[in-house]
């Protein structure tokens, strides 16, 4: 030990206890890097170890992961300030939300079918408890069926409905809300499990917080969506019982948000280990990511993101209205490009005295401009996609992002196929496979 070390036995005491605070880069210590050194070693060459040329070679790509990416960023801040969450979460909460989005879109697919088979209101009421179970023997088949019988939807479209026939959409919409119960104690029970255990980051916590009031809330606006087509003045002779096309957009924006934060989040979770566990191998990538020429391609693919959202939602419209029933040829409508003017911009739609709601009732309520507005958004959308592909492709700094065109346009292709075949073949099946492409 050096002299100046026995001049002081305090700090020749310590020294073996603060030689890594001391004497090792803050880089290290935040990283946890597992440096090989002896501690009965003195200061000085725990010190000159901790700096040699091969030591810092080895923390660059960590320091610069760090600098550039704000996650990694998180989890160095969780690490300085102790957090009693760990840093990265566990990667089986990635696989457990990647398959709870899995089972979300799978329930998306089921409730198109519901709406198609026109079974959404056999269900007159919403019992989260006891609505579990079916009706059991032919009594409580008939208390069910008489309550049917009440609503809007029998008397004016089908009054002439047998107990089979009831009994077939009863059991499509009884299937729908316990997958959606499923869906929700799927979800809710391990996220307790993995927050409580702590096997989940402290901002992940917070984010499946978040998804799971999400969750709860998309089951009250399902009875919400339901109650729209029970209402008592769709008795009036003309009307057409079904539920509001708003609340259906909402329910189906509801579970497009579902899905999406359960899948982003999954996949974020194994990006940032796999770049953790070997930051030497990603960082080409992290350097390409940080060139001027992505930040319009950053941009670009949000805009497109939220026009995609935008098309499923006017879908979610035309849904409501049964507004793909009208026009049944593709890229015409009719005998023309669009629908009459007359036909467009309707006073019918208009609820007041000045007319000044002509425009966004027409827009959101009229089913001939509903439809237009969907093919619209639709085909911009195509178009969008084959361009920014493309263009991609031409450009070299963006070729990585341009990789396996043709399954990005078998993708785009399989979304627009179904929708351009569903009016002039309305078939069920090939709707719904429109809806999931999207």
């Amino acid at each position: 030990m050096p002299p100046i070390l026995n001049s002081w036995p305090a700090l020749a005491r310590a020294t073996p206890k603060l030689y890594r605070q001391l004497f090792t880069c803050r880089q290290c210590q935040t990283l946890g890097l597992k440096l090989k050194v002896n501690p009965t070693k003195n200061a000085i060459s725990a010190f000159r170890y901790h700096t040699s040329p091969s030591g810092l070679d080895a923390i660059e790509p960590k320091r610069v992961l760090i600098s550039k990416l704000p996650s990694l960023r998180r989890i160095v801040k969780s690490r300085i300030h102790g957090a009693r969450f760990p840093a990265v979460s566990r990667k089986i909460v990635a696989y457990w939300l990647l398959g709870s989005a899995a089972s979300v879109f799978g329930i998306v697919v089921f409730g198109g079918l519901t709406r198609l088979t026109e079974s959404g209101l056999s269900i007159t009421e919403w019992k989260p408890v006891t609505g579990s179970l079916p009706p059991r023997d032919a009594a409580e088949w008939e208390s069910e069926f008489s309550k049917y019988r009440a609503s809007p939807e029998f008397k004016q479209l089908n009054p002439h409905m047998t107990m089979e026939e009831f009994k077939k959409i009863y059991y499509m919409e009884w299937t729908h809300r316990i997958w959606g119960r499923v869906v929700g104690l799927s979800f809710l029970l391990p996220a307790a499990y993995f927050i409580v255990r702590r096997r989940v980051s402290a901002r992940m916590a917070v984010t499946i917080v978040g998804i799971a009031g999400l969750i709860g809330f998309q089951g009250i606006l399902g009875w919400w969506m339901v109650k729209s087509g029970l209402k008592d003045d769709l008795f009036a002779p003309g009307s057409h019982p079904r539920v509001s096309q708003y609340r259906l957009t909402a329910h189906l924006g509801t579970a497009f948000l579902c899905y999406t934060a359960m899948l982003w989040n999954g996949l974020s979770i194994l990006q940032t280990r796999k770049l953790m566990s070997n930051p030497q191998a990603a960082w080409p990538l992290i350097l390409k990511l940080q060139e001027p020429k992505l930040r319009t391609f950053r941009w670009s693919v949000a805009v497109l993101t939220v026009l995609v959202f935008c098309t499923a939602m006017s879908g979610g419209l035309v849904a409501g209205l049964d507004a793909g029933l009208i026009y049944n040829e593709f890229p015409k409508m009719g005998i023309d490009w669009t629908p009459p003017k007359s036909e467009l911009f309707s006073d019918f739609y208009s609820r007041t005295l000045d007319k000044s709601d002509i425009w966004w009732r027409n827009i959101l309520e009229n089913p001939s401009l509903v439809q237009l507005d969907h093919r619209i958004l639709a085909s911009t959308t195509f178009v969008s996609v084959m361009g920014l592909q493309k263009r991609s492709a031409r450009r070299s700094g963006l070729r990585v992002f341009a990789s396996n065109p043709g399954n990005q346009h078998a993708a785009i292709s399989g979304a627009n196929a179904p929708g351009i075949s569903t009016p002039s073949g309305q078939s069920g099946i090939t709707i719904v496979r429109h809806c999931t492409w999207k």
